[in-house]
């Protein structure tokens, strides 16, 4: 969702002007766009506004901002630290962007005195429908889509709820239209993203036939012409309901890939954690998907040492987490986070403790995401095409239906084409293979 902001973010000042430079030196502008979800993001983020505050003193006519959620969180508090910011935007205020940097810049080349620091914080409504603006890339062959801003859960570990307001969706016509124009410029994927997707609409669309309204959306942008594959991310278990289950089975534009944060596989630490499921209505919504698809790649969120969290509580979660065969995973030291519920908590269990249990479900991840890769040797996949890969001459880099990543040698005229091929290789976070034409492996 960042990466999505930034980009809109990128577009708007394209569109007034501005253009995007490789080196932080040669820069009128520097933007940060922060997270606070952990808080060695924040801290990360604050050491490199520190490093760029040097930069500034140089270079007396940089404009220095930082944007979303550590701007969110920690507001005004913020110039206590940074004292060089120029701006600071909250997540609801992507959009003014540009005039705050065409009343600074205007005021700076004024030559007259530095003008105080911006702050814009406050809610707007409206502002869920601010994030269409993409940037003009000769092919953006995916894409993400944001449908909706806010949380309405409260999570004990959580700030998002803080940072990014309650929720509030889009329209579905408004995201179709962006979705079909976006088809019209190349795109041939779209993610659709939301803080709890699968929560999209629930307090503006009626249901309809049994069918919720993230449903709705998704059976219209499978109806879009031209575009190939749909992904979303993240869902939350509690509204990850049998139509949605069935949607994986009815939309054929739909990727057998789910993200499906489990946070703990302890029903003491997820009534601690304010997760409104149990492990085992989590097990039933993971075999109700691989029900109607076999073959489904499944991926989740975990937090170990979460203050309370025992070695029995972890011994369900490694026990769960092993049983359900996650492909990917997201896991997580767990940090305290201030204004959450389990702030008061402190942070009891210690940093070695912590690194011993992630290492513990890395371990188990790498085993069964590597034997899930090695199975798929031998057969021919059907690959949308990224881009160059990072290294190796010719080497072209895709992402199967199940978003695993798989590198082979190829030309530029098949990015954005979906293409056959060959798996010959596979490493637990990668497939390598040959491009097949005709039948026959090239």
């Amino acid at each position: 969702m960042n990466e999505r902001d930034s980009e809109a973010v990128a577009a708007m000042l394209r569109n007034r002007g501005y253009s995007m430079v490789d080196v932080e030196a040669d820069a009128d502008v520097i933007l940060i766009n922060t997270c606070s979800v952990r808080d060695q993001a924040e801290q990360k983020a604050m050491g490199k506004v520190g490093h760029l505050g040097k930069l500034r003193r140089k270079k007396p006519e940089l404009v220095l901002g930082v944007m979303g959620c550590m701007a969110q969180n920690r507001g005004y508090d913020l110039l206590d630290r940074l004292p060089d910011l120029d701006l600071i935007v909250g997540t609801q205020k992507f959009h003014q962007v540009p005039d705050h940097l065409d009343n600074i810049i205007g005021a700076l080349q004024a030559q007259g005195p530095r003008p105080s620091t911006i702050v814009d914080l406050e809610e707007e409504a409206g502002s869920q429908n601010t994030i269409r603006a993409h940037e003009n890339k000769e092919r953006q062959v995916s894409a993400f889509v944001s449908i909706m801003q806010g949380c309405n859960m409260n999570c004990a570990f959580c700030l998002v709820p803080n940072t990014r307001g309650k929720e509030r969706a889009r329209s579905i016509e408004d995201i179709v239209e962006e979705v079909e124009e976006l088809v019209s410029n190349g795109t041939r994927e779209v993610t659709l993203l939301g803080q709890i997707v699968n929560s999209y609409g629930r307090r503006e669309i009626p249901f309809v036939g049994g069918r919720s309204p993230f449903v709705q959306l998704l059976e219209r942008v499978n109806d879009v012409k031209g575009l190939e594959r749909i992904r979303f991310t993240s869902p939350h278990p509690r509204g990850f309901k049998q139509d949605l289950v069935e949607a994986y089975r009815d939309l054929p534009k739909l990727c057998e890939h789910a993200q499906l944060p489990l946070q703990s596989g302890s029903n003491t630490i997820l009534r601690a954690m304010n997760r409104p499921y149990s492990r085992e209505r989590f097990t039933e919504i993971i075999e109700s998907l691989r029900a109607v698809v076999p073959h489904m790649y499944l991926s989740t969120d975990i937090i170990v040492g979460f203050p309370g969290e025992t070695d029995e509580d972890f011994e369900q979660t490694r026990e769960l987490f092993e049983k359900l065969r996650f492909d990917m995973a997201y896991i997580y030291k767990y940090s305290p986070r201030p204004r959450t519920a389990a702030e008061h908590l402190g942070d009891p269990i210690s940093r070695e403790v912590k690194e011993e249990r992630n290492q513990i479900l890395l371990n188990l991840l790498n085993e069964n995401s590597l034997r899930r890769n090695q199975a798929l040797v031998g057969t021919v996949e059907e690959v949308l095409v990224e881009g160059p890969a990072r290294r190796g001459e010719g080497m072209f880099v895709g992402r199967t239906r199940g978003y695993r990543k798989v590198i082979f040698s190829g030309r530029e005229r098949l990015v954005g084409e979906l293409v056959p091929v060959q798996i010959e290789e596979a490493t637990a976070s990668r497939l390598m293979g040959s491009l097949v034409l005709q039948g026959v492996v090239e």
